[in-house]
Order: structure tokens, then C-alpha cells, then sequence
């Protein structure tokens, strides 16, 4: 499969820009929040906006109906496509679905079940998706059925990995464009992921000190 994006039209889409790595709540004093608190930050209803959302610069999350629809991501420019629902039982595309497309596929054949483990997928997900948008052109579309657990994980887990930002940051920014809500079972895994990369970081910044 290409790499290289297709020539079509760009979607409307919000002005999104790239913030600092170092927020507000990304200083040496952020603590990853209780579970209790993370809930309470998705009780806030905010509507999906449609099948497709583009919630980072050419990184989109969106749900089985865009997955399937060809002539849209031709349209849009998708040059790699991220299944987080992939496997016969789900949404079951693949590379041969899209072979009218150059687009690259990487599947992920995660349940959208408290009790998956979803994390043996952020480091590597979250490479595929850096690679991809740094190829030409790169536009990624990262979903599962609905676009809002299991693909928002992903996202969110990328975000954290590649782009230095916390787990309420990276909740807060995509959430301003798209309404995901991962189950209790992912988000507990992203609050994990949070108090590793808060602990490295903290590791980073004292060695940086000593010098």
C-alpha cells in the first residue's frame, strides 16, 4: 500500500493547533487524578459532530459508517487507516477492503470491554500513528464502531506517548472536538499509562537538573 496521500478535498474542520507540550497541568507539580475524577470529566455530554472528527492536526477518530465509505476517505485524503474494532466479529475491512485506496491498514482486534486488556496496543499504536503522520501528507483515520472507546483510547494513548501530554490533557483536547468517552476498563489503563510517563518525565526532569 502507498503512503502517499491522494489529492482530494479537505473536510470543513476546526482550527486545531498544535499547543505546548508543557500545559498547565503537565508541570512538575500534575498528579494523575483518582479514577472517580476522570469519570467526572466525561459526564459532560459534548456530541460526536458527525461520523468523522479531526480532533489533532490530520489525526482523525471516527466510526464503522466512515470505515466503509470509500468515495468520503478518497475525499478527505486518509492515507493511513487505524481499525481499533478489526477481526471478523467486528468491523471486519482490512487491507483488501481498501485496495482501491493507497491507504496503509493497521488493525486492532480489541473488544470494547472493560476487562481488555487495550494497553499491549498503545506503544505500538502510537508509533504507527507518529510514522504516519510524519510520512508526505500523512492524514490518519483512527476507529471502531462508534469512535468514541476503543479508538479514542488510542488516540488519547498517542498523545500522551509522542506528544508529551498528560492524561486530562489529552482528554481535554480531544474532547473539544469530538465526544469520546472510553470505558472504565481503558481509561484505567490510560491512568496507568499517566502515572508512568508522569514518573519518567519527573526521572527526566531531575537528571536535567543534576547537570
Amino acid at each position: 500500500m502507498s503512503w502517499n496521500s491522494l489529492n482530494g478535498d479537505d473536510l470543513r474542520r476546526p482550527n486545531i493547533r498544535r499547543t505546548s507540550s508543557l500545559t498547565s497541568s503537565s508541570q512538575g507539580s500534575y498528579e494523575t487524578p483518582e479514577m472517580g475524577e476522570l469519570q467526572r470529566m466525561l459526564w459532560t455530554p459534548i456530541p460526536c459532530r458527525g461520523n468523522v472528527n479531526e480532533v489533532w492536526p490530520n489525526l482523525y477518530i471516527g466510526d464503522l459508517y466512515i470505515a466503509r465509505d470509500i468515495e468520503q476517505l478518497r475525499r478527505m485524503g486518509i492515507t493511513h487507516i487505524v481499525n481499533a474494532a478489526a477481526g471478523r466479529f467486528h468491523i471486519d475491512t482490512g487491507a483488501k477492503f481498501y485496495k482501491d485506496l493507497p491507504v496503509d491498514y493497521y488493525g486492532v482486534e480489541a473488544d470494547d470491554d472493560p476487562k481488555f486488556d487495550l494497553s499491549i496496543y498503545f506503544h505500538p499504536a502510537a508509533k504507527y500513528i507518529r510514522a504516519a503522520l510524519n510520512s508526505p501528507r500523512g492524514k490518519v483515520l483512527v476507529h471502531c464502531a462508534m469512535g468514541i472507546s476503543r479508538s479514542a483510547t488510542l488516540v488519547l494513548a498517542f498523545l500522551m506517548i509522542c506528544e508529551n501530554k498528560t492524561l486530562v490533557d489529552a482528554l481535554k483536547s480531544v474532547r473539544e472536538h469530538r465526544g469520546v468517552c472510553p470505558n472504565s476498563g481503558f481509561l484505567s489503563q490510560l491512568r496507568d499509562l499517566d502515572i508512568r510517563l508522569n514518573s519518567e518525565r519527573g526521572r527526566s526532569r531531575g537528571d536535567t537538573l543534576k547537570l
